[in-house]
């Protein structure tokens, strides 16, 4: 380079002391520039100093502000900084301008952009009114950069450099999926604007731009040579005879990580599974990624010095390659090895932060080629370069809390992590010489992430293991060290003799299940090979730390693979059968359709001709709900009297089918239909007279517990039972247990119920129909394939270990296959969540937009669309039915949902997202099915599960309308890892297992409590009724079995019902008697069952309920019985339940925020204050708990009765009212009223003041109560409009009105019967006072005898306040309670000074006169005593009433004490 006179820079500081700025164009001439100033500006007032990237970043730093603050006027730089920095000067000078390209190893021109951007630092806005630039140049150059300045060239776009790069992270993304679309995407580019605007320079001639203005071939031919190369490298697969992309694992972790198109090049061409570390570091330096870096003449010495102090490896390529410098700075950077050069300092920092990057990048590459030995290796390496610690070195190198010299004795001592584990603090420090340092190294130790690993394997299929992985936490958390969140840990199962993985996954250890020690389970499938590999292992490995990880040996010595399963059914070629077979009009009318489908032609014998059970297993969409009714319409021709019972898997499935036979059954054929669920419960009578009875599996359970006692349970005559595939399923033990009940009681009455069982297509049928009693004849088990209308499913894996990312990388694949698969015919999206339906169809919406007609998806007039929009409630379904989309969850209000399902169903939107429910729930076929994600947030075990394999078959199941199409699609998008899976069990069908063994207790207890079972091997002999016991022969490993000798099966069924009866008696459920065979039931176990509750509440009951709960106790209580145990603490709701804890009144545990039972308390507590909810999803949630809330109570409440304890019972039947009516109980009753406000009761306060007085009746004074503002009203509305009309308008005042009105006002009169002196051993009846009396008066004391027993007559009259039209509703008015409640009393007979209860009884609705008898003893010793009866209400806040029963209690009569002894007599001889 020329040597550039510098003489004319004085002038610049003659007159004005300016500040200057001269770029030089590299850093070797600084001191030359440094020289020539010092000579050439001498003065006080100059100061100049240098900045450049070679100096430290505080040196740098320190330069800018002496700069920028004025201290210095000269500041000498390279022209980096002219990008880096904005420090404006008042003149600015380009020394030279040729700059050094590493890139081409020669010098080159500095370009117009870098000039310009140093040019733009000439003028300080607040000093100068200008800004001076000089730019000093070779003559030659000199035209150049004039023109340049003074033309503006126009920038050109580097953008072809990197298109495959770009074009690969776009294809990885989802949003170029075709040529198409890539050509589109280049036109969203700087590129094409160029290309249009200055062809020639991008290669493209004049000609061929006037043929193809729009350069759409010139796009296309870049779009598919990039596509060639990309596939070539194997980063995409490219289509070429239909032009389309697909993402390949390779490409997205090339776009994850930033790995440039050449870099995965090189790792195609070097990488495989043998490598060393060395070499792994050899081809890392081979990367695209450091191609500017290189070897300069002054570092060779210093590299030759680094290469011999510091790398542990071999460094290919020697100091004179520039990928054996890179080699040698990342093994000096992991050595912590000094550096002295500025230049290799800076390489070195480079090369560090690309070198981590890259070696991730390689172990996702190895993990998803399925390598174990190079994924582990690759996963070490990458933590080696993040800690800068070698592999070999001790784990406690980790911890900057050690000193080097400890840390050099233990490495010298050999001490490792699991020896030093079991040493004491003071033996350490001993070995160490340094007594004190025992207890940190002690502390670190323990810091190490560690876990133990418990693998348990069942055997699905022959070919199917699955696994359940337990995994405990082993070490003490530190947030200094381990940070506030948690430990990601990678887990893979690999089989050492094929060095293969078979499952691979990404885990985080949270800090609170490390605190509590809490065990996480994970669940997964793998491939079994037979013969069967003598092992595999389970490894995990910690995601950051060095020296953590585990093994665990899954050992296959002992497996029994489970029975090869039988044929399914072949589907004969029959002639389609008419309706007219029937043989009854009235049932044909029932039918739009002519003729039968095929597999309703070939079981329709069996079915409607014969008595024999069934099960029928065919694919969703097969028309099972016909098969169900030729079985019911059998049971009306032949049983006239009989029932039939239709057991649904879940309420909206009953719902469903109650709508549909209301109309057909009820209104056609005139047999009465009745539902019966948890929300409907109708009274006796109408279960009587049904002859067909709708209802869910529980509560068939619930109701056939007491067979004994119920006449209609005897009188059933067929149960069908729907999707009973789900035995398999959480619920399955509920059928599992109906059915061995159904086939004990028709051993018992022996009346034969017939059993109808209908499912999809199952692997095991054969076992199902053994338990079921089906001989072959009854048994019909279809292919999946057999279908009324084809099925087309295309599987599509998508990686990445987070839930969310990933579900975002699905919605423009889910778009894609809308528009290719059903871009007119109607589409069920189903997703994992509430949240995911509203971001789905945002994000459809998003696409929809680009498109040429955004509302193609809307079949119907946009202002009919409108008009609908209006009366929908949910802000975003209103944006997303005006663009055809519709979202159905539980969130939705009734109405919405109504609304969008009939949307749907009448097509007038194309496009439904709904949560996996509705594939149950609903039956909406439709042309696509879209599964968008297999796994969904499991709020027990906080992470992500996958649905149950027939969730995912009856989802699919919605595809193709038998009517309108001949061919149904389905699109399943799934994690990339259970693609195999899901190929695996949609084509072939899914075994059925039982899930009884986890509940077996609650199910013994009910059989015990009924009576049927009263000894242990009666128990024995019930499992033998089960499912269960079935598939314990068929696949005995699956259950813990180890073989299936008469023996072994005999002691493992033993053991079984010991420790249920164990937990049984622990739980106060049972007894078991001296001779350790009998057992009896105990009023808990009775309570439990009756109640339908599990064995740990009522055990909890037994341990926290005292004689005197407060409601705040009880409130306690509530929240922590086992059934709430499963409400979901979703992502984040830790959080939002600490915020909401904040405005309500009781305080709970604040380290318990993400516990079910917490989230239970805080949502009753908001429900109750009428707090304002965090998200919808809370509204949910609380329906949830409200719905078992009652059945619970009233279980405490029969346990508090049992005990005798006044104060608690009635605190119960006040937590009840407060559920129902979602009030406080120490709030003022008014406040029930609908729309009345805390600041709506001063109303009430002054009604009587002035002008009003005249209005009221008899009562005087303030309204503090709903009985007083009864009184005052009198039945009248316009006293009570007058009362609140100056703050309510007139439609709340008649909501108002309405609840008032419907309020029971009781009228009682009292009574006691039974035997006095003298009345010759009749029974009398004595009239008790209910009116306030003196204590005093001697005529209110009742003369009763001791120790005997008489009966307290209660008379319940209804106060009619005004006159209702029509029957009354006997349901209570509850606007916050989620079901239909039932009006009822809980009468309590008491004596307050002992708090004790005497008697309880509850009582139904009083319609007009209700008389109720309360029987009670009388106290064993004479005296004055009071009894109180409260009669509560169970519904509603402020209506309850109390009477003191005032008694005198005489010595008992001999008529009495004579009947008193005979009767002991008899029982004593009957002991004997």
């Amino acid at each position: 380079m020329l040597e550039m006179p510098l003489c004319e820079l004085p002038w610049l500081f003659e007159k004005k002391q300016k500040t200057m700025v001269i770029f030089a164009t590299f850093c070797q001439r600084k001191d030359l520039i440094m020289d020539k100033l010092k000579n050439k500006c001498k003065g006080p007032e100059t100061s100049s100093y240098v900045n450049c990237f070679q100096m430290l970043r505080q040196n740098r730093s320190l330069v800018e502000n002496l700069f920028s603050h004025g201290h210095i006027k000269v500041l000498v730089c390279t022209a980096t900084l002219a990008w880096g920095v904005n420090l404006p000067a008042h003149a600015v000078i380009i020394k030279g301008t040729q700059i050094y390209a590493a890139k081409r190893g020669s010098f080159v021109d500095l370009g117009i952009l870098d000039v310009m951007q140093i040019f733009g630092r000439a003028g300080r806005p607040q000093f100068d009114k200008f800004g001076e630039g000089i730019i000093i140049t070779t003559h030659d150059k000199l035209s150049h950069y004039l023109t340049l300045l003074t033309q503006q060239n126009p920038i050109e776009s580097q953008f072809l450099e990197s298109l495959a790069d770009h074009l690969n992270a776009e294809i990885a993304l989802g949003t170029v999926t075709n040529v198409e679309e890539a050509v589109k995407w280049i036109s969203y580019t700087y590129l094409y604007v160029r290309m249009r605007a200055n062809p020639l320079v991008y290669g493209i001639s004049h000609k061929a731009y006037q043929m193809d203005p729009g350069l759409e071939k010139h796009r296309e031919q870049l779009v598919i040579e990039v596509g060639r190369k990309l596939d070539k490298a194997r980063m995409i697969r490219f289509e070429e005879r239909t032009e389309f992309f697909s993402s390949t694992d390779l490409g997205r972790i090339a776009s994850h990580y930033y790995i440039k198109y050449n870099t995965i090049e090189t790792f195609n061409e070097l990488f495989d599974a043998h490598k060393t570390e060395g070499d792994i570091l050899a081809i890392v330096s081979k990367a695209e990624e450091f191609e500017q870096i290189k070897v300069r003449e002054e570092e060779i010495e210093e590299l030759d010095a680094l290469l011999n102090n510091f790398c542990e490896l071999s460094a290919p390529g020697g100091v004179e390659n520039s990928y054996g410098k890179i080699n040698i700075l990342l093994q000096t950077y992991i050595s912590r090895g000094e550096i002295d050069s500025f230049s290799l300092i800076s390489d070195s920092a480079y090369v560090a932060q690309n070198a981590a990057r890259i070696v991730r990048a390689l172990f996702e590459v190895a993990l998803r080629k399925r390598w174990p030995a190079m994924t582990y290796r690759l996963l070490n390496l990458s933590k080696v370069i993040d800690k800068r610690l070698w592999g070999w070195a001790n784990p406690l190198r980790q911890f900057s809390v050690l000193p080097p010299s400890v840390l050099t004795k233990l490495e010298e001592k050999n001490l490792t992590i699991d020896k030093m584990k079991d040493m004491r603090k003071d033996e350490i420090g001993h070995m160490l010489r340094h007594v004190h340092i025992g207890l940190k190294v002690k502390q670190c130790v323990h810091q190490i992430p560690s876990i133990t690993m418990e693998a348990a394997i069942q055997p699905i299929t022959r070919t199917v293991l699955r696994v359940r992985l337990n995994i405990t936490p082993d070490f003490k958390w530190n947030d200094q060290v381990h940070g506030t969140v948690g430990e990601p840990w990678w887990i893979w199962v690999e089989d050492p003799t094929n060095d293969h993985i078979y499952h691979s996954e990404y885990f985080v250890i949270q800090k609170k299940q490390v605190i509590s020690k809490e065990t996480q389970q994970l669940v997964f499938t793998i491939p079994i090979f037979e013969p069967l590999p003598s092992q595999y292992y389970i490894r995990a490995v910690s995601d950051r730390w060095l020296g953590a990880e585990a093994v665990c040996i899954i050992n296959f010595q002992h497996l029994i693979l489970p029975e090869r399963h039988p044929p399914h059914t072949e589907l004969l070629d029959l002639q389609p059968l008419p309706i007219t077979a029937l043989g009854y009009r009235e049932y044909e009318t029932l039918y739009k359709f002519t003729h039968f489908n095929p597999i309703q032609t070939q079981i329709f014998h069996t079915l409607y001709h014969t008595d024999c059970n069934v099960l029928l297993g065919a694919p969703t969409g097969s028309g099972k709900t016909v098969a169900a009714e030729l079985a019911i319409f059998r049971i009306f021709n032949k049983y006239p009297t009989s029932k039939a019972v239709y057991i649904a898997p879940l309420k909206a499935l009953v719902r469903e089918r109650i709508e549909d036979w209301k109309v057909r059954i009820e209104e056609k054929l005139g047999k009465k239909v009745v539902e019966l669920t948890g929300d409907v419960t109708p009274d006796m009578k109408a279960i009587a007279q049904a002859d067909l009875i709708v209802t869910t599996p529980e509560k068939w359970d619930g109701v056939s517990r007491s067979w004994q006692n119920r006449s209609y349970v005897q009188k059933v005559a067929i149960l069908i039972i729907d999707e009973i595939h789900l035995l398999g399923d959480e619920r399955g033990p509920v059928l599992e247990v109906i059915v061995s009940r159904t086939n004990f009681i028709s051993s018992h009455t022996e009346k034969p119920v017939r059993v109808v069982g209908l499912s999809t297509a199952l692997a095991n049928a054969r076992d199902l129909a053994d338990w079921l009693n089906i001989n072959q004849m009854g048994l019909f088990n279809f292919r999946p394939s057999v279908r009324p209308v084809p099925l087309e499913v295309h599987i599509q894996g998508f990686p990445g270990q987070h839930y969310c990312p990933r579900m975002a990388s699905m919605n423009k694949p889910a778009f894609q296959a809308i528009r290719s698969h059903s871009p007119a015919k109607p589409v069920l999206v189903f997703v994992s969540s509430r949240r995911q339906t509203r971001l789905t169809a945002l994000e459809l919406i998003a696409f929809l937009a680009t498109e040429d007609d955004p509302k193609q998806w809307l079949k119907m007039d946009e202002r009919e669309m409108n008009d609908v929009i209006v009366t929908v409630r949910d802000s975003n379904l209103k944006l997303t039915l005006a663009f055809g989309i519709g979202m159905h969850h539980a969130g939705l209000h009734e109405r919405d949902r109504k609304t969008v399902e009939e949307l749907f169903v009448n097509c007038k939107i194309q496009v439904l997202i709904a949560t996996s429910t509705l594939a149950w729930g609903v039956n909406f076929p439709a042309h696509l099915v879209i599964v968008k994600g297999t796994e969904f947030y499991d709020g027990k075990t906080r992470r992500y599960v996958d649905y149950p394999i027939t969730d995912v078959l009856q989802m699919m199941g919605r595809a193709g309308r038998p009517q309108f199409d001949d061919q149904g699609k389905a699109v399943i998008l799934v994690h990339d890892i259970k693609k195999d899976f899901y190929k695996k069990f949609l084509y072939e069908p899914f075994p059925v297992e039982s899930s009884l063994l986890e509940v077996l207790s609650d199910h013994l207890n009910a059989e015990i409590a009924a009576g049927t079972i009263t000894s242990k091997q009666d128990a024995m002999d019930y499992i033998t009724w089960t499912y269960f016991f079935r598939r314990l022969i068929m696949n005995p490993s699956y259950y813990n079995l180890d073989d299936v000798s008469h023996d072994t099966m005999n002691k493992f069924l033993s053991n079984l019902v010991e420790k249920s009866l164990l937990d049984l008696e622990c739980s106060y459920c049972i007894e078991i008697g001296e001779d350790n065979r009998s057992i009896e039931p105990l009023t808990y176990g009775r309570i439990a069952s009756y109640y339908y509750l599990k064995h740990q509440t009522v055990k909890m009951f037994k341990e926290r309920l005292k004689p005197e709960c407060s409601i705040e106790e009880l409130l306690s209580v509530l929240a922590d019985a086992e059934e709430y145990a499963d409400l979901p603490v979703r992502h984040n709701e830790d959080q939002m339940n600490s915020d909401l804890a904040k405005h309500l009144p009781i305080e709970v545990n604040p380290h318990s925020f993400d516990s079910s039972h917490t989230k239970t308390h805080l949502l009753l507590q908001a429900y109750f204050s009428r707090a304002m909810l965090p998200c919808p999803d809370y509204a949910t949630d609380t329906k949830t708990v409200l719905d078992q809330s009652i059945r619970i109570c009233q279980a405490m409440l029969d346990v508090a009765a049992n005990q005798g304890w006044l104060v608690t019972a009635l605190n119960i039947t006040s937590l009840v009212q407060m559920i129902i009516q979602g009030r406080w109980k120490h709030d003022s009753s008014l406040l029930t009223l609908p729309n009345i406000e805390q600041h709506h009761l001063h109303l009430f306060r002054k009604w009587n003041q002035g002008k009003r007085k005249s209005l009221c009746g008899g009562y005087q004074g303030p309204i503090e109560c709903l009985p007083e503002l009864i009184a005052v009203s009198e039945g009248k509305e316009n006293v009570f409009t007058s009362i609140v009309d100056s703050d309510l308008q007139a439609v709340h005042i008649t909501q108002a009105w309405n609840f008032l009105s419907h309020l029971p006002v009781i009228d009682v009169s009292l009574s006691i019967r039974g035997c006095w002196n003298g009345s010759s051993g009749e029974q009398n009846e004595l009239p008790i006072p209910t009116l306030a009396t003196d204590m005093r008066d001697d005529k209110k004391w009742i003369t009763l005898h001791a120790d005997q027993e008489y009966v307290l007559q209660i008379n319940l009259q209804r106060v009619q306040m005004r006159h209702h039209k029509g029957r009354q509703d006997s349901k209570a008015v509850a606007p916050r309670f989620p079901k239909a409640k039932d009006e009822g009393w809980f009468l309590i007979l008491g004596e307050i000074d002992k708090k004790e209860l005497i008697a309880l009884k509850r009582v139904g609705y009083v319609r007009h006169r209700n008389a109720v008898s309360v029987a009670f003893f009388t106290p064993e010793s004479p005296g004055k005593y009071i009894y109180t009866l409260y009669i509560m209400s169970d519904s509603y806040l402020g209506m309850d009433q109390q009477y003191d029963i005032y008694l005198n209690i005489k010595p008992p009569s001999i008529s009495a004490q004579i009947s008193t002894e005979v009767s002991e007599a008899v029982s004593h001889l009957a002991l004997k």
